[in-house]
């Protein structure tokens, strides 16, 4: 290997199959400057080699940052808001020189040469490995709600027994989030799990009749709210408990506003009363020059390097998956429609239960949102969760389970206490 570190940077890079695919068509440079010394690399058509690269060439990125910013950027584990370029956003941590558009669109390969300056991280990868043959315990299901006037074929699954609980899953994405909770016989042997995706995600498809394709998506609040209200009552359900993560997060807390009538508990997973985001800010999640992969590699920013990779992956791979105004459209709700910090006090907690947990490397739903949201609901339960991100039932569900069975242990004892 060679002494030069900017080569042995280009060798790193050329070795890497997840790098070499991210960086497909790239032609230009890299350039990251740091006090203690630049590594700079040309791009041609996605290979590497080692510089010199020009600021403000043609198809050139180039990073520039503080030298304890790097460190901590660099670092093995990084610290909370230091795990992704991403995260550094102001001018005192970090400069990105660099065209908007072609910086979205190699972001994920960017990123990728940033954590092959890392050392390793010992990361146990989970084993499941199932017999031959095996079927998982969850049962898809279609149902036909009137959800303002309009038919909707909605997806859903199910399994367990006892409580309900409604499980709503993030901006951009679907049920499949939940699997993990399914296979948990600490949780079905007491809960009867239904994951549902909403109209436009998953296997829910879009109404026929309206002409959804000629209208930009936007995920309202009282259409949002109507979904799993009208579900609940469409089976049938007995004051159910309802979880959601990130946008479902949201939701928990202003079904518990809107509707303590329905549900008896929610569970706002990464919850927050507020994103403070323009939504001017997310164009690059709705672009035609910028692919799907930018998404992905954006949610992995959210997650916690300490959770399994396969399992980060594979929460992102789903976002990849999806229809590409759905993201954005989602987040109309997460960060214009949605906003309790003038009303969450008048959440009842006598009438329905309040839970909010939010994960340590989470830098949209963070800790500290969280926690607001808590202070600002009278009778409510905040706990933050240590190792985690943004998707703790998915990148990490192990993890998740210490947070989540002692309040769904308490929902039991309350439960049996009416």
């Amino acid at each position: 290997m060679s002494s030069n570190p900017s080569a042995r940077f280009a060798e790193a890079c050329n070795a890497d199959g997840e790098f070499r695919l991210a960086a497909r068509h790239w032609t230009g440079g890299l350039r990251l400057e740091r006090p203690s010394g630049d590594l700079a690399v040309r791009v041609a058509d996605g290979a590497v080699s080692a510089g010199p690269v020009d600021r403000g060439g043609a198809g050139v990125i180039a990073l520039c940052a503080p030298e304890a910013t790097w460190e901590k950027l660099l670092a093995a584990r990084p610290p909370r808001f230091f795990k992704d370029i991403s995260q550094l956003t102001s001018a005192t941590d970090m400069a990105v020189d660099a065209d908007p558009v072609l910086f979205a669109q190699y972001y994920p390969a960017v990123m990728r040469a940033v954590e092959l300056l890392r050392p390793p991280l010992a990361v146990p990868a989970p084993v499941e490995r199932r017999p031959h043959g095996s079927i998982d315990a969850p049962v898809g299901r279609y149902i036909h709600l009137d959800l303002q006037g309009q038919d909707y074929r909605i997806y859903f699954e199910e399994a367990g027994q006892g409580i309900p609980v409604l499980l709503q899953h993030t901006a951009g994405c679907h049920g499949v989030q939940w699997r993990h909770l399914f296979e948990r016989p600490e949780i079905t042997s007491r809960f009867r799990l239904i994951a549902y995706d909403l109209p436009f995600h998953g296997k829910s498809l879009p109404p026929v009749g309206p002409k959804w394709w000629a209208e930009e998506y936007r995920l309202e609040a009282g259409f949002l709210r109507s979904v799993p209200v009208t579900l609940a009552r469409a089976l049938d359900l007995d004051r159910p408990v309802y979880m959601g993560c990130s946008v479902g997060g949201l939701l928990a807390l202003d079904l518990a506003l809107h509707h303590p009538d329905v549900f008896s508990a929610v569970i706002a997973v990464e919850g927050a009363l507020n994103i403070d985001v323009p939504f001017e800010a997310l164009d690059a999640l709705w672009h035609p020059q910028i692919s799907n992969d930018y998404k992905a590699r954006m949610m992995d920013s959210l997650m916690s390097p300490t959770s399994p990779e396969a399992y980060r992956k594979e929460t992102s791979q789903v976002y990849a998956a999806g229809w590409p105004p759905a993201f954005r459209g989602d987040l109309w709700y997460y960060v214009v429609d949605c906003d309790l910090r003038e009303t969450a006090s008048g959440i009842d907690t006598s009438r329905v239960a309040v839970h909010i947990l939010n994960g340590e490397y989470d830098t949209s739903g963070a800790m500290e949102l969280g926690q607001a949201a808590h202070a600002a609901i009278a009778g409510s339960t905040w706990r933050g969760m240590d190792g985690v991100g943004h998707f703790p039932m998915s990148e990490n569900p192990d993890a998740f389970m210490d947070y989540l069975l002692p309040i769904l242990d308490r929902i039991v004892t309350e439960r049996s206490d009416v």
